[in-house]
């Protein structure tokens, strides 16, 4: 199962990857689990991460690409994988689907949980109070939100016309949701 999860932050795509990974024994793929994980094993592409990162900067498409297909071709995703956080841009979309053409992967469905941003903003400030989350401060979420809908949402254009995508009602409840994601999976 190959699956792209999307949506805005505090939309619930951490509490349904959890889920889809114990229903479909399938690796969760997050680009900063990524980045850590190639600095620790010190590849190439891992180091010229770190010097952005260092620096407090984005780290470039070019670098994010290569560090995604060196996760992919990992033995754990050969059945499968849900790729969360990436891609993040129309541009790295094109990147991905190159990379999935010659890892001769099809996706099985583009998911987005779809929240208004109100209650984005609720369900994030109550995970700041109880995770006490630095990106979870008032001043960081309004930038987090405000990005994806700049750069992020045109990927909903994008996949839309791929026809392997499918929108989720995230303000259902935490069953519901999944139910839904588990139907939209297995058509």
């Amino acid at each position: 199962m190959y699956i792209l999860l999307m949506g805005p932050p505090g939309a619930g795509k951490g509490t349904q990857a959890v889920r889809l990974i114990e229903k479909y024994g399938i690796p969760q793929i997050s680009t900063g689990d990524m980045f850590r994980a190639a600095v620790k094993e010190c590849t190439p592409l891992g180091l010229e991460a770190k010097k952005y990162m260092d620096a407090g900067q984005l780290v470039p498409d070019s670098v994010t690409i290569g560090i995604v297909r060196e996760r992919l071709v990992k033995d754990d995703c050969k059945k499968g994988f849900i790729l969360d956080g990436f891609p993040r841009t129309t541009a790295q979309a094109v990147s991905l689907d190159a990379i999935l053409k010659e890892l001769n992967i099809t996706l099985n469905a583009v998911l987005n949980l779809n929240v208004p941003s109100d209650e984005l903003v609720r369900r994030i400030s109550e995970r700041a109070a109880l995770e006490n989350r630095d990106d979870d401060k008032p001043e960081t979420v309004q930038k987090r939100l405000a990005v994806y809908e700049e750069s992020t949402k045109p990927l909903i254009d994008y996949y839309r016309n791929s026809g392997l995508y499918v929108e989720i009602d995230g303000l259902q409840d935490v069953d519901t949701v999944f139910a839904d994601i588990v139907t939209a999976l297995e058509q």
